[in-house]
């Protein structure tokens, strides 16, 4: 069949594909496209005139040590949220999983609620909660005596980034521990009567009988939060707008303020800001190109999946 003749019988099934298409050609394909365009020029974005350049922004990038720095500090990012987000919403997902735990969905809920909570507004309510001038957490560990004098979480170089770590992870701990939910759901009821004949209960069962089965859910879950934590940017930009002393500013930080909003008055560099953008997206689709490698290996030997 003819490529006229394949456009003639599925027409139908073209034209509903149609505004799909174009909103996907609007909103995700034109930006990566005149992403990768701009980044091959000189421009402040202020002006009419923009400068060809090649691969001059990509070559000062790779020498530019703000750049590495901001994108050392996604990679610690990720490292100090993924393995504790993923660890902590495990254990609460087979807790609320026992079917004798009582008021299981209420907890469910509110676990969950953050996750629905507009991420400025949690920035907002965090910097409230954490600030040394009577924030309630300082307060707090002030009134039991862990600490002599309140702490600068947002403020100290040392400490802002576990504490945007902490947030991040409690903001998103709950969409997590769905995923693990899900996964859960997959465990047939004969594994647990058959541990329960054996006496296999608490870390046992969960070791040795629970993990084994969900672990191929594992790779997908772990991708899926890597790639969300390295888009932080409302989160951070509302706590700490990549202060203090650049130590929260992570690549998205890097891009923005490149881009938009330069510190010391200089001219803003759309150009180089666009060229950090397409590398920061290469590294994104990377990791989302090893997701569907993933899932695709996994459904290939999974048994009966061509059914």
């Amino acid at each position: 069949m003819s490529i006229l003749e394949t456009l003639r019988v599925y027409r139908f099934h073209y034209f509903m594909m149609l505004p799909g298409l174009l909103l996907a050609g609007l909103f995700v394909f034109y930006p990566i496209l005149a992403a990768i365009f701009y980044a091959m020029h000189e421009w402040s974005g202020f002006t009419a005139k923009k400068v060809f350049n090649g691969f001059d922004n990509f070559l000062i990038l790779f020498q530019d040590p703000i750049f590495w720095n901001a994108f050392g500090r996604s990679i610690v990012f990720l490292i100090g949220t993924v393995p504790l987000q993923m660890t902590i919403s495990l254990a609460l997902a087979m807790i609320l999983n026992m079917q004798l735990l009582k008021l299981s969905t209420v907890f469910r809920t509110m676990i969950f609620l953050p996750v629905v909570t507009p991420v400025a507004v949690i920035g907002i309510i965090w910097t409230f909660l954490l600030s040394p001038f009577n924030g309630p957490v300082n307060s707090l560990l002030l009134d039991i005596g862990l600490v002599s004098q309140p702490i600068d979480f947002l403020g100290s170089t040392n400490s802002v980034m576990p504490s945007v770590i902490g947030v991040y992870v409690w903001k998103w701990l709950g969409i997590t521990m769905i995923y693990w939910l899900a996964a859960l759901q997959t465990v047939p009821d004969d594994v647990y009567d058959a541990a329960r004949l054996d006496n296999c209960k608490g870390y046992r069962l969960a070791f040795y009988v629970i993990l084994p089965i969900i672990k191929p859910f594992l790779l997908a879950i772990l991708l899926i939060s890597s790639v969300a934590a390295l888009n932080v940017f409302p989160l951070i930009m509302s706590m700490t707008n990549g202060g203090p002393f650049f130590s929260s500013e992570v690549m998205e930080i890097f891009i923005y303020r490149t881009a938009f909003a330069t510190d010391d008055g200089s001219i803003p560099q759309l150009g180089y800001a666009a060229a950090a953008g397409v590398l920061f997206g290469a590294v994104l689709l990377g990791l989302t190109a090893l997701k569907g490698h993933s899932t695709l290996r996994d459904r290939k030997t999974t048994p009966g999946s061509d059914a």
